[in-house]
């Protein structure tokens, strides 16, 4: 189906946004356009150039050029209620260009206790130096999230499903709370991605990815995006000219290749998830499985209310046990890599452990037995889900050997 010219089926926009005939030419992807000085044919032109500020137009090589025009605009294709959308350099650059862009000295920044740990150091840091206070509330607890408001609060961090515990927020209704009090709603957006939660049509400001993870989805680039309405997505494009932040095309074009397969690739990271976390749901070593997407597994009522979509990422917890124990069945793996990130091609596998670092939610949750904090990440790649879960069996016999 069709709206005019315009395509709005997420899976024909994934192949389609961003290839404009005066950027592609001839040729089915945009050439990667390096450049640092644009040049101008006459002297009205240079004066010109400065009344001008928008993807499309050359100016300087800050501004980008077609390969990384090409990028921001399928971006914004694909995140329906965006006016446009900035890259940065990684998606903690993208985190740091949006708080930068809502926050002053003097105002408090409410941030998700699930946070991903970056943003909380962000929060602890960054901007505690430019002289703003983040104050932590739980995830869970939407009241709680109003009674932490105070006149100073001026915008909200969410990131749901977080990064390592997997809570699953109720977005839209923390969103309206943000809203009627007057602050800026963000989100960490990176999980799920458009395709998987519409975030600016469910009630949030700004929306923000890690591209490093699913979009560019080879492991091979780091980036990031923030995308918003037009008020914002202006006051977001002034503030990262004015830090100087710019991708390098080459990555641009990476993550353009990445793109137009992020829709086949999350199915089926979603549907090896699903196969894996149920699989370990019945495990005895097993306490909890945190996969929103399953049946049962916390957050799932939330997640199938609010999202289109998953992806392959989730954690569980070993039931009892210590540190020692988890790490034995880490390197006893073979197919997942220990590493950060996710998104790729790879599986992969780190180690959780949320105790030290929580402000407000308590680890492990409620219903577990105290001895039941130990947790393992898995991000589910391309690999048969019938060969990684030999893999993690082979795992859990080394993690009691005889």
């Amino acid at each position: 189906m069709a709206k005019g010219n315009r395509p709005t089926s997420p899976d024909t926009r994934l192949v389609s946004a961003g290839r404009r005939k005066e950027w592609t030419g001839p040729v089915v992807n945009p050439p990667v356009w390096r450049a640092s000085t644009h040049l101008y044919d006459n002297m009205a032109e240079h004066r010109d150039g400065p009344r001008h500020n928008e993807d499309g137009r050359f100016f300087y090589g800050r501004r980008g050029a077609p390969t990384q025009w090409a990028l921001a605009e399928a971006l914004t294709e694909i995140e329906p209620g965006a006016a446009g959308t900035m890259l940065y350099p990684s998606g903690v650059a993208a985190i740091a260009g949006a708080l930068l862009t809502v926050l002053r000295p003097g105002d408090v920044l409410l941030m998700t206790d699930n946070a991903y740990d970056p943003s909380r150091a962000m929060g602890k840091g960054l901007l505690r130096d430019f002289g703003v206070e983040t104050r932590f509330f739980d995830p869970l607890d939407v009241a709680g999230f109003e009674a932490t408001i105070c006149g100073q609060s001026r915008a909200v961090l969410l990131e749901s499903p977080g990064s390592l515990t997997m809570e699953v927020q109720d977005v839209p209704a923390l969103a309206e709370i943000a809203r009627r009090h007057g602050l800026v709603s963000l989100i960490d957006n990176t999980w799920a991605s458009p395709l998987g939660l519409p975030a600016l049509e469910r009630g949030v400001d700004i929306s923000i990815m890690s591209l490093t993870k699913h979009v560019g989805g080879h492991s091979d680039l780091m980036m990031g995006s923030v995308s918003a309405g037009e008020e914002l997505y202006a006051r977001l494009r002034k503030r990262a000219q004015s830090l100087g932040q710019v991708v390098s095309p080459d990555d641009a074009a990476l993550a353009l290749r990445g793109l137009r397969t992020l829709g086949v690739r999350l199915e089926r990271e979603t549907a090896s998830a699903l196969e894996v976390a149920g699989w370990l749901a019945d495990r005895p070593e097993v306490a909890l499985v945190m996969c929103p997407m399953l049946p049962g597994s916390p957050g799932h009522d939330l997640w199938q209310r609010d999202f289109t979509g998953g992806c392959g990422l989730f954690s569980f917890v070993l039931k009892g046990g210590d540190a020692a124990r988890r790490d034995r069945f880490i390197d006893a793996l073979e197919l997942f890599g220990i590493g950060y990130s996710w998104g790729g091609f790879e599986s992969l596998a780190i180690p959780v452990d949320p105790a030290p670092i929580r402000s407000v939610a308590a680890w492990p949750p409620a219903g577990l037995d105290g001895t039941d904090r130990f947790g393992i990440r898995l991000s589910i790649g391309l690999e048969d889900p019938a060969d990684l879960i030999a893999d993690l069996e082979n795992a859990f016999a080394a993690m009691d050997p005889k």
